[in-house]
């Protein structure tokens, strides 16, 4: 009994910093209904490839109709499937690839600057976009769906092996988005993407901690996202981190039909944005540095380019 109980604390304290007892990392907006107040929409859902329920998801688009859309896992079919999307927003970036791989951002804003880079694994694309949003100014974006632990090896004739990979790579991925944030403290960012991880890991929290990132579900809701069809195994590894400069609107679970993740729709609007930052202790700095450097040797010695080309897709 003692054990189950110790076990159960465990997970509580874990849980507790995402229900209304925590404390809140993004302020809650006060509302001024007769003001033009700029507001930020955005969706992001991983669709799971396998899904052909596309035109459920463009009913669902449609229904939320956010400013930004981010869907993962896109390949072909899936491109083909939301074409009609180029009808309600004028911009586009990504790359469509096989295997779950395919990473897609659909904006209502133009895009300053638009780059899909691969950060360790060529496999695996991350798109970083500057959103110019009437009455806030420049937004940094970043879409992210680094490598899942867990997922079956390739050797390097690209056969598949019993082995499984773990999360070397995934984790050098997060570090590296959050030291282009860390770099860049000046300009407000949004991060968002099925980060194969939950809120609470170490991982995510040193993520959050290099790039003074905020996390709008503490304090509110833990948002489980993942896997939609299993209450009892259920866990938030769907995020979306904002730095100062945004406070929340709403924020919600969308249910995409067919996938095996909930969406996530995030409402946004500006703050005035905190000059200060705090500076990431040595000891982080020394872990997102050996992180980084495994995950690059984890990635050399395994088979991470693609036998299958992506296709970037822009506008």
């Amino acid at each position: 009994m003692l054990v189950i109980l110790a076990i159960g604390g465990w997970h509580l304290t874990h849980i507790l910093p995402f229900t209304p007892v925590g404390t809140t990392e993004v302020p809650a907006a006060e509302l001024d209904f007769g003001s033009d107040q700029t507001t930020l929409k955005v969706l992001t859902a991983n669709i799971s490839y396998t899904n052909d329920h596309y035109t459920e998801l463009l009913a669902t688009i449609r229904r939320e109709d956010p400013d930004l859309l981010l869907l993962i896992e896109v390949d072909r079919a899936w491109a083909e499937g939301m074409a009609p999307l180029d009808e309600h927003y004028a911009h586009r970036v990504g790359e469509v690839r096989g295997e779950g791989l395919g990473l897609v951002l659909w904006s209502r804003f133009p895009l300053l600057e638009q780059e899909v880079k691969h950060l360790v694994s060529d496999r695996r694309p991350s798109i970083f976009a500057t959103l110019d949003v009437p009455g806030i100014g420049p937004v940094r974006f970043v879409g992210a769906h680094p490598v899942p632990p867990g997922l079956q090896d390739r050797i390097l004739s690209n056969e598949k092996t019993d082995d499984r990979r773990d999360s070397r790579v995934r984790d050098a991925e997060l570090m590296l988005i959050a030291r282009h944030v860390e770099k860049d403290p000046d300009n407000r960012w949004i991060i968002a993407g099925d980060f194969n991880d939950v809120a609470w890991s170490d991982t995510t929290r040193l993520f959050a901690d290099l790039g003074d990132l905020k996390d709008p579900r503490r304090g509110r809701r833990l948002l489980n996202t993942y896997h939609a069809e299993y209450p009892l195994w259920r866990y938030p590894i769907d995020h979306l981190f904002v730095t100062d400069g945004f406070h929340l609107i709403d924020l919600d679970r969308v249910k995409v039909q067919g996938s095996d993740h909930f969406g996530i729709s995030t409402t946004l609007t500006e703050a005035i944005k905190d000059q200060g930052k705090p500076e990431a202790s040595a000891e982080d700095e020394q872990a997102v540095e050996e992180m980084v450097e495994e995950g690059a040797e984890d990635a050399a010695e395994h088979n991470v380019s693609s036998s299958e080309e992506g296709e970037t897709e822009s506008k």
